[in-house]
Protein backbone atom coordinates (compact mmCIF):
# COMPACT_ATOMS: atom_id res chain seq x y z
CA UNK A 1 0.00 0.00 0.00
CA UNK A 2 2.99 2.01 1.16
CA UNK A 3 4.23 1.93 -2.48
CA UNK A 4 1.11 2.57 -4.39
CA UNK A 5 1.15 5.68 -2.36
CA UNK A 6 4.60 6.74 -3.06
CA UNK A 7 3.60 5.77 -6.69
CA UNK A 8 0.74 8.51 -6.91
CA UNK A 9 2.47 11.26 -5.50
CA UNK A 10 5.37 10.64 -7.86
CA UNK A 11 2.79 10.88 -10.77
CA UNK A 12 1.24 13.98 -9.03
CA UNK A 13 4.30 15.66 -8.74
CA UNK A 14 4.88 14.86 -12.58
CA UNK A 15 1.64 16.11 -13.72
CA UNK A 16 2.07 19.34 -11.65
CA UNK A 17 5.42 20.34 -12.53
CA UNK A 18 4.48 19.58 -16.64
CA UNK A 19 0.82 21.21 -16.31
CA UNK A 20 2.37 24.59 -14.11
CA UNK A 21 6.01 24.95 -14.69
CA UNK A 22 8.09 27.54 -12.94
CA UNK A 23 7.65 30.76 -14.36
CA UNK A 24 10.98 32.22 -15.03
CA UNK A 25 12.22 35.27 -17.04
CA UNK A 26 15.25 36.56 -18.36
CA UNK A 27 14.91 39.85 -17.82
CA UNK A 28 16.81 42.74 -15.49
CA UNK A 29 15.06 42.97 -12.31
CA UNK A 30 15.80 46.67 -12.02
CA UNK A 31 15.99 49.02 -14.85
CA UNK A 32 17.83 52.10 -14.14
CA UNK A 33 16.38 55.38 -15.03
CA UNK A 34 19.06 58.26 -15.43
CA UNK A 35 22.15 58.00 -16.94
CA UNK A 36 24.15 61.00 -16.83
CA UNK A 37 21.78 64.21 -16.67
CA UNK A 38 19.67 62.08 -19.39
CA UNK A 39 16.31 60.50 -17.93
CA UNK A 40 15.81 56.90 -19.39
CA UNK A 41 11.88 56.29 -19.81
CA UNK A 42 9.74 53.96 -22.31
CA UNK A 43 10.69 53.29 -24.92
CA UNK A 44 14.31 53.65 -24.37
CA UNK A 45 16.31 50.87 -21.91
CA UNK A 46 19.60 50.86 -21.17
CA UNK A 47 19.70 47.21 -19.13
CA UNK A 48 18.80 44.06 -20.34
CA UNK A 49 15.11 43.67 -20.66
CA UNK A 50 14.57 47.38 -20.07
CA UNK A 51 12.24 49.55 -22.60
CA UNK A 52 11.04 48.36 -25.57
CA UNK A 53 12.69 45.37 -27.14
CA UNK A 54 12.53 47.14 -30.82
CA UNK A 55 15.11 49.47 -29.25
CA UNK A 56 17.64 46.83 -27.66
CA UNK A 57 21.31 47.71 -28.03
CA UNK A 58 20.54 50.70 -29.70
CA UNK A 59 21.94 52.99 -26.14
CA UNK A 60 24.90 52.39 -23.54
CA UNK A 61 25.53 54.48 -20.95
CA UNK A 62 29.27 55.10 -19.20
CA UNK A 63 29.44 58.29 -17.57
CA UNK A 64 26.99 59.65 -20.35
CA UNK A 65 23.93 58.56 -22.87
CA UNK A 66 25.36 57.07 -26.22
CA UNK A 67 23.33 56.39 -29.36
CA UNK A 68 25.01 53.75 -31.55
CA UNK A 69 24.65 53.25 -35.26
CA UNK A 70 26.96 51.27 -37.81
CA UNK A 71 28.82 54.23 -38.53
CA UNK A 72 29.58 55.12 -34.72
CA UNK A 73 28.15 56.00 -31.03
CA UNK A 74 26.87 59.44 -31.08
CA UNK A 75 26.63 61.54 -27.11
CA UNK A 76 22.69 62.06 -26.47
CA UNK A 77 22.45 65.63 -25.79
CA UNK A 78 18.61 65.51 -24.80
CA UNK A 79 15.30 63.88 -25.17
CA UNK A 80 12.12 65.16 -25.33
CA UNK A 81 9.87 62.21 -24.23
CA UNK A 82 6.55 65.08 -24.77
CA UNK A 83 7.56 65.20 -28.75
CA UNK A 84 9.46 62.19 -28.85
CA UNK A 85 12.47 63.76 -30.50
CA UNK A 86 16.46 63.18 -29.55
CA UNK A 87 19.18 65.34 -30.23
CA UNK A 88 22.61 63.72 -30.52
CA UNK A 89 26.04 65.10 -31.69
CA UNK A 90 28.27 63.47 -33.96
CA UNK A 91 31.80 63.86 -32.96
CA UNK A 92 33.21 63.09 -36.09
CA UNK A 93 31.63 65.75 -38.01
CA UNK A 94 32.69 69.29 -38.99
CA UNK A 95 31.12 72.66 -36.93
CA UNK A 96 32.47 76.12 -37.41
CA UNK A 97 35.43 75.64 -34.61
CA UNK A 98 36.87 72.31 -36.22
CA UNK A 99 37.24 70.70 -39.61
CA UNK A 100 37.03 67.08 -39.33
CA UNK A 101 38.47 64.38 -41.90
CA UNK A 102 35.81 62.36 -44.06
CA UNK A 103 32.75 60.61 -42.58
CA UNK A 104 29.67 59.31 -43.58
CA UNK A 105 26.64 59.23 -40.86
CA UNK A 106 24.74 55.82 -41.19
CA UNK A 107 21.39 54.24 -39.25
CA UNK A 108 20.47 50.64 -39.49
CA UNK A 109 17.37 49.20 -41.48
CA UNK A 110 15.18 49.33 -37.96
CA UNK A 111 16.98 52.51 -36.59
CA UNK A 112 15.86 54.31 -40.28
CA UNK A 113 12.00 52.68 -39.13
CA UNK A 114 12.08 53.45 -35.48
CA UNK A 115 14.13 56.73 -34.98
CA UNK A 116 15.02 58.60 -37.89
CA UNK A 117 16.50 62.18 -38.12
CA UNK A 118 13.92 64.30 -38.43
CA UNK A 119 12.75 66.90 -40.83
CA UNK A 120 14.08 69.71 -38.75
CA UNK A 121 17.69 68.90 -39.04
CA UNK A 122 19.67 69.67 -41.87
CA UNK A 123 22.53 68.16 -43.67
CA UNK A 124 25.00 71.03 -45.01
CA UNK A 125 27.58 69.17 -47.58
CA UNK A 126 30.47 71.19 -48.29
CA UNK A 127 33.17 71.69 -50.65
CA UNK A 128 31.11 69.56 -53.14
CA UNK A 129 33.02 69.52 -56.46
CA UNK A 130 31.91 70.60 -60.03
CA UNK A 131 30.94 66.58 -60.79
CA UNK A 132 29.06 66.43 -57.15
CA UNK A 133 25.67 64.62 -57.76
CA UNK A 134 23.59 67.70 -56.26
CA UNK A 135 25.56 70.01 -58.52
CA UNK A 136 23.91 68.74 -61.67
CA UNK A 137 21.45 66.22 -61.92
CA UNK A 138 20.37 65.77 -58.50
CA UNK A 139 20.33 69.75 -57.67
CA UNK A 140 16.94 69.23 -56.48
CA UNK A 141 17.69 67.50 -53.54
CA UNK A 142 19.32 70.58 -52.57
CA UNK A 143 17.19 73.26 -50.14
CA UNK A 144 17.02 76.87 -49.19
CA UNK A 145 17.94 77.03 -45.53
CA UNK A 146 16.65 79.84 -43.78
CA UNK A 147 18.04 81.97 -46.40
CA UNK A 148 21.42 80.81 -45.82
CA UNK A 149 24.29 80.63 -48.66
CA UNK A 150 27.38 78.60 -49.19
CA UNK A 151 29.19 82.03 -49.04
CA UNK A 152 28.27 82.92 -45.70
CA UNK A 153 29.01 79.39 -44.00
CA UNK A 154 32.07 79.51 -45.29
CA UNK A 155 33.44 82.99 -44.71
CA UNK A 156 31.61 82.95 -40.96
CA UNK A 157 33.03 79.50 -39.76
CA UNK A 158 36.41 79.77 -38.97
CA UNK A 159 37.41 75.86 -40.00
CA UNK A 160 35.39 76.84 -43.45
CA UNK A 161 37.35 79.37 -44.45
CA UNK A 162 40.11 77.22 -46.03
CA UNK A 163 37.23 76.50 -48.99
CA UNK A 164 37.53 80.18 -50.19
CA UNK A 165 39.65 80.20 -52.86
CA UNK A 166 41.38 82.97 -55.17
CA UNK A 167 42.20 82.56 -58.98
CA UNK A 168 44.11 85.25 -60.89
CA UNK A 169 41.87 86.45 -63.70
CA UNK A 170 44.09 88.51 -66.01
CA UNK A 171 45.37 91.56 -64.34
CA UNK A 172 42.86 90.69 -61.31
CA UNK A 173 41.99 87.77 -58.94
CA UNK A 174 38.47 85.90 -58.46
CA UNK A 175 37.18 85.17 -55.38
CA UNK A 176 35.60 81.73 -55.45
CA UNK A 177 34.04 79.31 -53.18
CA UNK A 178 33.16 75.69 -53.50
CA UNK A 179 29.59 74.41 -54.11
CA UNK A 180 27.56 73.63 -50.78
CA UNK A 181 24.53 72.24 -50.37
CA UNK A 182 21.41 71.86 -48.17
CA UNK A 183 19.60 68.71 -47.69
CA UNK A 184 18.04 66.26 -45.84
CA UNK A 185 19.38 62.99 -43.83
CA UNK A 186 17.15 60.78 -46.54
CA UNK A 187 20.17 62.19 -49.54
CA UNK A 188 23.08 60.84 -47.50
CA UNK A 189 20.78 58.02 -46.59
CA UNK A 190 21.28 56.84 -49.99
CA UNK A 191 24.36 58.67 -51.36
CA UNK A 192 27.91 58.31 -49.22
CA UNK A 193 29.71 60.86 -49.29
CA UNK A 194 32.36 59.42 -51.80
CA UNK A 195 29.30 59.40 -53.96
CA UNK A 196 28.33 63.42 -53.61
CA UNK A 197 32.21 64.03 -54.01
CA UNK A 198 31.83 66.77 -50.95
CA UNK A 199 34.50 66.33 -48.72
CA UNK A 200 33.05 67.82 -45.06
CA UNK A 201 29.80 67.81 -43.69
CA UNK A 202 27.65 69.29 -40.55
CA UNK A 203 24.02 69.17 -38.97
CA UNK A 204 22.27 71.71 -37.29
CA UNK A 205 18.76 71.90 -36.12
CA UNK A 206 16.41 74.56 -37.66
CA UNK A 207 13.41 74.69 -35.19
CA UNK A 208 12.42 77.78 -36.74
CA UNK A 209 15.24 80.12 -35.07
CA UNK A 210 18.16 79.89 -37.96
CA UNK A 211 16.93 82.52 -40.03
CA UNK A 212 18.71 85.66 -39.74
CA UNK A 213 21.31 83.62 -36.82
CA UNK A 214 25.03 83.58 -38.39
CA UNK A 215 26.47 79.76 -38.29
CA UNK A 216 28.42 80.38 -34.92
CA UNK A 217 25.22 80.56 -33.70
CA UNK A 218 23.09 77.56 -35.14
CA UNK A 219 22.20 74.69 -33.06
CA UNK A 220 24.59 71.88 -34.29
CA UNK A 221 23.50 68.21 -33.98
CA UNK A 222 21.05 65.83 -35.32
CA UNK A 223 17.51 65.97 -34.11
CA UNK A 224 16.18 62.06 -34.07
CA UNK A 225 12.07 61.91 -34.07
CA UNK A 226 11.06 57.97 -32.84
CA UNK A 227 8.04 55.92 -32.21
CA UNK A 228 6.81 54.61 -29.33
CA UNK A 229 5.31 51.15 -29.63
CA UNK A 230 1.75 50.93 -28.30
CA UNK A 231 2.03 47.90 -25.77
CA UNK A 232 0.25 49.14 -22.89
CA UNK A 233 3.18 50.45 -21.18
CA UNK A 234 1.08 53.45 -19.27
CA UNK A 235 -0.87 50.51 -17.33
CA UNK A 236 2.21 49.57 -16.14
CA UNK A 237 3.57 52.33 -15.16
CA UNK A 238 0.54 54.18 -12.97
CA UNK A 239 0.47 50.93 -11.39
CA UNK A 240 4.19 51.51 -10.05
CA UNK A 241 5.85 48.99 -12.22
CA UNK A 242 8.50 49.89 -15.21
CA UNK A 243 8.05 48.82 -18.80
CA UNK A 244 10.47 45.72 -19.66
CA UNK A 245 10.58 42.84 -21.82
CA UNK A 246 11.94 39.33 -21.38
CA UNK A 247 14.93 39.00 -23.17
CA UNK A 248 14.48 35.75 -24.68
CA UNK A 249 11.15 35.72 -25.55
CA UNK A 250 10.72 39.45 -25.82
CA UNK A 251 7.18 39.42 -24.35
CA UNK A 252 5.85 42.49 -22.46
CA UNK A 253 7.28 42.63 -19.17
CA UNK A 254 5.92 44.81 -16.53
CA UNK A 255 8.44 45.11 -13.43
CA UNK A 256 7.51 45.66 -10.25
CA UNK A 257 9.17 47.03 -7.28
CA UNK A 258 9.97 44.84 -4.04
CA UNK A 259 8.94 41.62 -5.81
CA UNK A 260 10.92 39.37 -7.47
CA UNK A 261 7.44 38.30 -9.49
CA UNK A 262 9.04 39.49 -13.23
CA UNK A 263 5.66 37.46 -14.81
CA UNK A 264 4.78 38.85 -18.30
CA UNK A 265 2.36 40.83 -16.67
CA UNK A 266 0.43 44.06 -17.50
CA UNK A 267 0.16 45.86 -14.08
CA UNK A 268 1.82 45.14 -10.59
CA UNK A 269 -0.41 43.60 -7.87
CA UNK A 270 -3.48 42.89 -10.52
CA UNK A 271 -1.45 39.65 -11.45
CA UNK A 272 -2.79 39.50 -14.52
CA UNK A 273 -0.70 38.12 -17.14
CA UNK A 274 -0.20 38.63 -20.74
CA UNK A 275 -0.07 34.96 -22.01
CA UNK A 276 -4.03 34.25 -19.83
CA UNK A 277 -1.51 31.88 -17.64
CA UNK A 278 -2.14 31.43 -14.30
CA UNK A 279 -2.01 33.84 -11.35
CA UNK A 280 -0.30 33.35 -7.87
CA UNK A 281 -3.93 32.88 -6.75
CA UNK A 282 -4.82 29.87 -9.28
CA UNK A 283 -1.78 27.96 -8.49
CA UNK A 284 -2.63 28.39 -4.53
CA UNK A 285 -6.06 27.01 -5.27
CA UNK A 286 -4.57 24.20 -7.21
CA UNK A 287 -2.23 23.51 -4.74
CA UNK A 288 -4.73 23.14 -2.19
CA UNK A 289 -6.86 20.75 -4.11
CA UNK A 290 -4.08 18.27 -4.64
CA UNK A 291 -3.02 18.00 -0.86
CA UNK A 292 -7.35 16.98 -0.18
CA UNK A 293 -6.52 14.23 -3.32
CA UNK A 294 -3.40 13.01 -1.88
CA UNK A 295 -5.06 12.80 1.88
CA UNK A 296 -8.26 10.73 0.45
CA UNK A 297 -5.76 8.55 -1.31
CA UNK A 298 -3.57 7.87 1.27
CA UNK A 299 -6.86 7.55 4.34
CA UNK A 300 -8.68 4.94 1.83
CA UNK A 301 -5.07 2.88 1.25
Amino acid sequence: MRKLFIFFSFLLYTVTTLTFPPLTTSASTSCRTLCGNIPINYPFGIDVGCGSPQFKAMFNCSTDLYFTTPSGSYKVQSIDYEKNTMVIFDPAMSTCSILQPHHDFKMSDIQNALIRPSYDTVFALLNCSNDSPVHNRYRNLCFNAAGHSCDELYSSCTSFRIFNTTTPSGNSTVHTTPYCCFTSYDTVRVMSMNILDCSHYTTAIDNGKMRGVAPLDWSYGIELSYAVPEIGCDRCRESGGTCGFDAETEIFLCQCPGSNNNNPTRECGGGMTNQGGFTSTNLNHTTILLIMFMYFVYSIL
